[in-house]
């Protein structure tokens, strides 16, 4: 019986804020992501969907400004 090694590589923590403690980008877009499984999990749940529309309008207010 053989086994699998596991896959450990070492990196650096990404930061979850920016300098004014803002969430970064990428933790908007993980949640996001997160958010919207969460929709999937539970299609009819307004507080699910509620949330989820909050993290997409976050997200889009980051990259709007981002782009001006």
């Amino acid at each position: 019986m053989s086994t699998i090694p596991e896959h450990t590589t070492e990196t650096a923590p990404e930061p979850t804020s920016g300098a004014a403690g803002e969430p970064t980008t990428e933790t908007l877009q993980h949640a996001v992501v997160e958010q919207l499984m969460a929709v999937i999990g539970a299609p009819d749940d307004q507080d699910v969907a509620r949330t989820a529309d909050e993290a997409v309008r976050a997200l889009d207010e980051r990259l709007r400004t981002a782009a001006a």
